[in-house]
């Protein structure tokens, strides 16, 4: 794991792009196309609004959304659909976009999306880790399991809880109970992972990244094992760690 510590969520956004935008790059030049996965949520917020000003052929670029809520229509301002479309999807002509739909039948949505995107590897994923540690919706204790490339998850009360705090809903009963999630042994498939975390609130998770051995109880850990992966932090997020530990991955 190679760990970049920038100052501010901002310059770290940036930094981030470049790099998805390098790693994209090259997969057009090599095989003349590219498939990226997008993660949501307020941590993403400045690498995206970098990434759609790279220099990238997005036309050759297929992009997987990594999850929704299930029976949350995309009008609600939590829909990761209406956000991946509102910061993302709008602003650059991708060859195509395959979202996470959580309404109607959403089983069948499972399972068309997990037969897309087993159909070749995926070259990047921009995968964020929650307050509880989670990457996607894949909460503790995570699925190590499952081969499954997308499933249905039940979402726990601090992951809830950050929903709350990020103000996507009014109330910790008000967010959904379950969510279809790439799996983690499909984020685990992505050829390199680039995962963005800044802000206070990430502090302990981090941490526990780094301090725990890999544990489903921690499911970001699981991350640490990836052979291509580059964390991105800023002065906050990385304001719990070890230096010794950290020193390791630098």
């Amino acid at each position: 794991m190679n760990v970049k510590i920038v100052e501010t969520p901002e310059k770290l956004g940036k930094e981030a792009a470049v790099l998805a935008a390098k790693v994209l790059n090259r997969a057009i030049q090599s095989k003349g196309r590219a498939r990226l996965v997008l993660s949501t949520g307020a941590s993403q917020f400045e690498t995206i609004n970098h990434l759609i000003r790279m220099e990238v052929d997005w036309s050759k670029v297929e992009m997987f959304h990594l999850d929704e809520y299930v029976n949350l229509p995309e009008s609600h301002k939590a829909s990761f659909r209406k956000y991946l479309k509102e910061r993302f999807v709008d602003f650059v002509s991708l060859k195509k976009a395959h979202f996470v739909d959580g309404e109607g039948d959403y089983q069948k949505t499972v399972k068309e999306l997990s037969k897309e995107i087993s159909k070749e590897p995926i070259d990047l994923g921009l995968i964020g880790i929650g307050e509880n540690a989670h990457i996607a919706f894949n909460d503790p204790p995570a699925d190590f399991d499952t081969k499954e490339p997308y499933i249905i998850v039940n979402l726990d009360d601090g992951c809830k809880a950050q929903q709350v705090r990020e103000g996507w809903f009014e109330s910790v009963e008000k967010v959904p109970n379950q969510a279809i999630s790439m799996s983690v042994h499909q984020i685990m498939s992505c050829k390199a992972i680039i995962s963005c975390v800044p802000h206070k609130v990430k502090a302990q998770a981090i941490k526990d990244v780094f301090e725990k051995e890999v544990t489903n109880m921690i499911p970001a850990t699981i991350l640490k094992t990836h052979p291509d992966i580059t964390l991105f932090l800023d002065e906050q997020s990385s304001s719990e760690l070890n230096k010794k530990c950290l020193k390791q991955y630098q």
